[in-house]
């Protein structure tokens, strides 16, 4: 059967891997990488007949793991990371670059094998380490964002790393090819950025419109896998193509629909990667020089956490950031196999080097998940016996925070609530982890601070055990969702209310516990249909009962079986029967010039009045002698028999006397 058989193996081996690493509550790539171990060519028994096939269809599940990442990938959001991923990455890169060519000095290298070294350990794993903040659900944080970023740039730098590598040993020859590898690079972006932008969703349009999922799969698959290979040919990374392909398709209309779509896909490729990772694994080799292999793989996860975590704190990131950078990021990542093996292939390192390089970077890549797992209780470890950070924050009243509300993103959402809680005197405080937006609040003199609203210690400053509700603005659904699982999990009844783009996203949100979930466009279009009907000179009671009555029909659904909302339920069912309404009293109304009492408004129809607007002012509950007059705005409550009756009684013409 050929290649069929080895997928078959790997497919029955990785699920028996999945089983074992789900039992021992642990992610199901390290299983993954056992399994590769097992059905490799060096442990004998049964085995893959062509490993280096299936290596080659581990590729594309590199490549449509970066796909998603892309589809997910939003510029806005890295924004905040910018500086660290632009100027940070090139300087950590050289860095661990020094590192790596001292060690392999030390192990008695010559220096051109040394430098290979050091070009091999200065890259990361952007796929283990995506599945890794994916299984701990930490997607969304700066933590991660900062990580991502590098993790761009240090891609990126792949393809210069392997052209100038080999050039080491003719260095003038070796600047013109780089030269032109970067213009090749920008010329694709630009490219990418002006013609992808306007033909591709135009296309998926077209394909949507024909209303088939499998063409509308066939069609994403192709267009991701088939930019990545264009890329390939142009002579850059076919997974960089393939990450490009998902930013650009992620600002059409069809992103979320063409991430759904193409996740199984991804994660059944990816199960292909990490198995060929574990099939290079020689047993034989590993037991013969473990003591070499696990001192590099120590040198390395030390030396280049070290280098990553200074870099995090260096350009101004603090709290858990700093740590989780370093045991998330130390291990040796999949794009160093292809500069390993380029180096063996033009004789620059030995096979002996070569097989050590290699059991070390999957030691690596199977360690991170359990190191990067640490970050939570080292950090809780350092607070309770070091000391702790020092958060930013400005205009923070000087006696203790109480009974007030946390408001998470200083945005132009977040910035209108402020304004409102401010003229009606509610205390609040601002969490936002955007530079410019702070300053923003700074300027509008907001109570705020600079942080990460998903840390324990930005939430401890903002008074959060002792706040009445959080309200979440940021537009980020997978930052919003990270927070509202870490609050619920040591607040479980503080009031969250949360902004949603999508039904989807709500019910997401609502079955993570939170109390009100908030559509912008629907209230946006709200407000719109609001003001066309009052331009057409719609009453304002009728008006209010229907855009309650859509509110209810959208928001109330989502809600209905949780036992939570037992109570809410009971009330809108008594607002049902029990209605406030408002009614205008036109100059020729019955009720205009006489008193409640001469009406016998409550005897007559069940309705009671319960207030009343005039001339701007509100009069709360009137006396029986109040007398009603022209153009007063009254409040009435009854069920719906009660109401009818009301208008027919009360609401008609007042006969003009003859």
């Amino acid at each position: 059967m050929g290649i069929a058989a080895d997928i078959i193996i790997i497919i029955v081996a990785g699920l028996l891997g999945a089983l074992v690493a789900h039992r021992l509550k642990q992610p199901l790539m390290l299983g993954y990488i056992l399994a590769g171990v097992l059905v490799g060519p060096f442990t004998g028994g049964v085995s893959v007949g062509d490993a280096h096939d299936i290596e080659k269809l581990a590729e594309i599940g590199v490549a449509l793991l970066l796909f998603a990442l892309g589809l997910e990938f939003s510029l806005k959001e890295l924004r905040p990371v910018r500086m660290i991923a632009l100027v940070g990455t090139p300087i950590q890169i050289l860095l661990t670059l020094g590192f790596g060519f001292l060690i392999g000095r030390w192990f008695g290298w010559d220096w051109i094998p040394s430098l290979w070294l050091g070009g091999v350990v200065s890259f990361s794993s952007t796929m283990v380490i995506l599945k890794t903040l994916m299984n701990q659900g930490v997607m969304g944080t700066l933590s991660s964002r900062v990580m991502i970023g590098i993790l761009i740039v240090q891609d990126l730098a792949v393809v210069p790393m392997m052209i100038m590598l080999p050039q080491l040993s003719n260095p003038a020859s070796g600047l013109p090819t780089l030269g032109f590898a970067a213009i090749k690079s920008a010329v694709f972006l630009a490219v990418m950025l002006l013609l992808g932008t306007k033909l591709l969703p135009k296309l998926l349009a077209i394909i949507a419109r024909w209303d088939s999922r499998e063409l509308f799969l066939l069609s994403i698959t192709a267009i991701g896998l088939g930019i990545g290979y264009a890329t390939y040919l142009a002579g850059l990374s076919f997974a960089f193509g393939a990450f490009v392909a998902g930013i650009v398709l992620s600002e059409s209309d069809y992103g979320h629909q063409a991430l759904s779509d193409i996740i199984p896909l991804r994660d059944l490729f990816g199960l292909l990667f990490f198995t060929s990772v574990g099939m290079l694994l020689n047993p034989v080799f590993f037991m013969a020089n473990w003591l070499e292999v696990l001192t590099l793989v120590l040198l390395v996860a030390l030396g280049k956490g070290f280098i990553m975590g200074v870099l995090a704190r260096s350009f101004g990131y603090g709290n858990v950031i700093p740590l989780a950078t370093g045991l998330g990021m130390f291990q040796i990542g999949e794009f160093s196999f292809l500069l390993a093996q380029e180096g063996y292939g033009i004789g620059a390192l030995s096979l002996d080097q070569y097989s050590l390089i290699l059991a070390a970077t999957i030691i690596s890549m199977f360690m991170t998940p359990v190191v990067s797992g640490l970050t939570a209780p080292l950090y809780a470890l350092r607070q309770r016996f070091g000391s702790n950070d020092t958060l930013e924050a400005i205009n923070l009243p000087v006696e203790e925070l109480k009974d007030h509300i946390v408001v998470v993103g200083g945005g132009r959402v977040g910035q209108h609530v402020a304004r409102v809680l401010r003229q009606i005197e509610v205390p609040f405080v601002i969490v936002e982890v955007n530079h410019r937006r702070f300053e923003e609040c700074k300027r509008e003199r907001f109570p705020a601070i600079f942080g990460d609203a998903s840390q324990n210690i930005v939430l401890e400053a903002a008074r959060i055990h002792n706040a009445q509700q959080l309200l979440i603005t940021a537009p980020a659904v997978i930052s919003a969702q990270t927070i509202v699982r870490h609050v619920r999990q040591f607040h479980p009844d503080l009031n969250i209310v949360v902004r949603a783009d999508g039904e989807d996203q709500m019910r997401s949100l609502y079955d993570d516990g939170v109390y009100m979930v908030i559509l912008p466009e629907l209230e946006a279009g709200l407000e719109i249909a609001r003001q066309a009907l009052l331009h057409l000179k719609m009453p304002i009671p009728v008006i209010q009962r229907y855009t309650d009555a859509i509110r209810r029909e959208l928001y109330h659904p989502l809600s209905e079986g949780r036992d939570d909302h037992q109570e809410i339920r009971q009330l809108r069912r008594a607002g049902d029967l029990l209605e406030l309404s408002w009614e205008r009293l036109s100059s020729d109304n019955s009720m205009v010039g006489k008193s409640l009492r001469e009406l016998e408004i409550r005897q007559r129809t069940g309705v009671s009045i319960v207030g009343v607007i005039r001339q701007g002012e509100f009069l709360p509950n009137p006396e029986a002698d109040f007398r009603f007059a022209e153009g007063d705005l009254i409040a009435t409550i009854g069920n719906t028999a009660q109401r009818q009756a009301f208008n027919a009684a009360m609401m008609k013409k007042s006969i003009p006397a003859a």
